[in-house]
């Protein structure tokens, strides 16, 4: 790699397909934006391919003082590099799913993608606390502007709700971190990372932080805006949206809450745990009854959220493990279901459930990979999902046995919306004859769905290559959470052991006596 500033590469070359996107017409825009995008994905590959796994615990850093004592710091640990992975994938699918579905102001469209694209990738690679702060709450922006632009009827309201939600929390995360900067001394994220603030301290920064990355995860009860922006944003909007944007409240509570303020996660343990178990059986009761596709999806997603929340705060390695699985699982599953209901919308125009029916007669590599994502999003072993809600729930069963057994029956339920919404479009009889009428995937479709349907296999037959980098990472937080770490309600009790040969004859003639 030698002194090639990579991740200033990543950051920098979506930016200036975006600002090329903006003077170019329609045709040259969508070419300009993939471009951008795939180089991305081969920066990334090199990134991943270069990564020291068990080397340096941060790396391809790169500082420069900007100005003020603000520093330009960027570096990735295993946990982040998964993360910007994720992003830099999905990113080219999201320009390839826009390619015929936006045909208003192309340019703009693309440039909005573009810059999302960098300050994702920005929000991983950030050491600076401010740079991080940015960065998380430029996202914004971009997002709004998607759904607020280009979404469906009601998107201004969709795009409203979603911006205050996410900013109202933000604030107090903000003056939160001054705080921590002007204590600690420091606004390295890494140094923040060992720095041990006080406990009563811990207590009210931990609300803070909690206050921006809730809504960001989203958890029950501050979740009613996800649905909303779900279904009125555009098909690519929805898949970066709950790839990655959902992503980064668990990036938050990995990288802020969890080894910043340890004593005050572990207080407030059981609030999390709490919010958790509700968010998981009431969000998946609502998805059971939802007739609007892009809906049932959205509260499948903070379903599988609350699973993530859980390991998180399990405060064991499988947990810790099993979250960021969750998190890069759901992140193709549930961007290639949303990207299930695109295009099925681009034929008919319509979310409902009901207009649908019988598509495996004519559309069976559609209801084929559907099928794959369906199990997928359901856990079936062999797929993303299982592996990382597999690891979770074993992390919070030595934690709580009874919040592991709240968590599972999600799981259950999840079957239940997820089978009931395939039978309903893909099985049954074919009542409607415009949906008989739509014709099976084009080629585009399969090159949007191919490459996620492969990294779904692949990271469910072979997790180890995505748990590889992340593993040192991981014992480093769970070292740090051990002090605080709250006991398991797990009573082992050891028993005597069995009885030796010898005793066992004893035993007998004993009891034969007292016969």
């Amino acid at each position: 790699m030698g002194d090639f500033p990579i991740l200033t590469a990543m950051l920098v070359v979506p930016l200036l397909g975006a600002i090329a996107c903006l003077f170019l017409d329609a045709k040259s825009a969508r070419m300009v934006a993939l471009l951008a995008t795939l180089i991305d994905l081969a920066l990334g590959i090199v990134l991943w391919v270069n990564f020291d796994i068990g080397g340096a615990q941060w790396q391809f850093t790169e500082r420069s003082n900007l100005f003020a004592g603000f520093e330009y710091a960027l570096g990735i640990d295993g946990i982040a590099l998964m993360l910007i992975m994720l992003s830099v994938f999905l990113m080219p699918i999201c320009i390839g799913a826009s390619w015929e579905a936006i045909t208003k102001r192309v340019g703009e469209y693309m440039c909005a993608f573009l810059i999302m694209e960098t300050l994702m990738i920005g929000v991983f690679a950030a050491q600076d606390i401010f740079l991080f702060y940015i960065f998380f709450e430029a996202g914004l922006i971009p997002m709004y502007l998607i759904i607020g632009v280009w979404g469906g009827q009601n998107r201004i309201y969709a795009a409203y709700k979603f911006f205050l939600y996410t900013l109202l929390g933000s604030v107090l995360m903000l003056v939160a971190m001054l705080w921590m900067v002007n204590e600690a001394g420091t606004t390295s994220i890494p140094a923040l990372m060992e720095y041990d603030f006080a406990p009563e301290a811990q207590t009210w920064l931990w609300l803070a932080f909690f206050a921006s990355f809730a809504v960001k995860m989203p958890m029950w009860p501050v979740h009613t805006w996800l649905p909303d922006a779900h279904v009125q944003a555009p098909t690519a909007g929805s898949v970066i949206l709950a790839g990655v944007l959902l992503k980064l409240g668990g990036y938050g509570f990995i990288r802020f809450s969890l080894p910043m303020f340890p004593d005050a996660s572990a207080e407030f343990g059981w609030l999390v745990w709490g919010l958790s178990m509700v968010a998981v059986v009431v969000t998946s009761l609502i998805a059971l009854v939802q007739h609007d596709m892009k809906k049932l999806i959205a509260y499948s997603s903070v379903a599988h959220m609350a699973i993530v929340t859980v390991g998180l705060f399990a405060f064991n390695v499988q947990g810790l493990e099993g979250a960021m699985m969750v998190m890069l699982g759901h992140g193709l599953v549930s961007g290639a279901l949303f990207l299930c209901v695109g295009i099925i919308y681009d034929r008919l125009h319509t979310r409902e459930i009901d207009r649908y029916g019988g598509l495996s007669i004519n559309m069976p590599a559609y209801a084929t990979l559907f099928m794959l994502f369906t199990m997928a999003s359901v856990g079936l072993p062999g797929t993303s999902n299982f592996v990382g809600e597999f690891l979770s729930l074993a992390g919070i069963y030595q934690a709580n046995s009874w919040v592991a057994f709240v968590c599972t029956t999600g799981i259950i339920l999840g079957a239940a919306y997820m089978l009931y919404l395939y039978r309903r479009i893909c099985f049954g009889e074919q009542k409607n004859a415009d949906a008989a009428a739509m014709p099976d995937l084009s080629v585009r479709e399969w090159l949007l769905l191919g490459p996620i349907a492969a990294a779904v296999l692949w990271m469910g037959v072979y997790p180890e290559s995505f748990l590889a980098p992340m593993r040192s990472d991981i014992q480093i937080l769970d070292a740090r959470l051990a002090a605080a770490a709250p006991e398991g309600d797990a009573h082992l009790e050891i028993g005597e052991g069995a009885p030796v040969e010898g005793d066992m004859a004893e035993e007998e003639r004993h009891e034969g006596e007292a016969h």
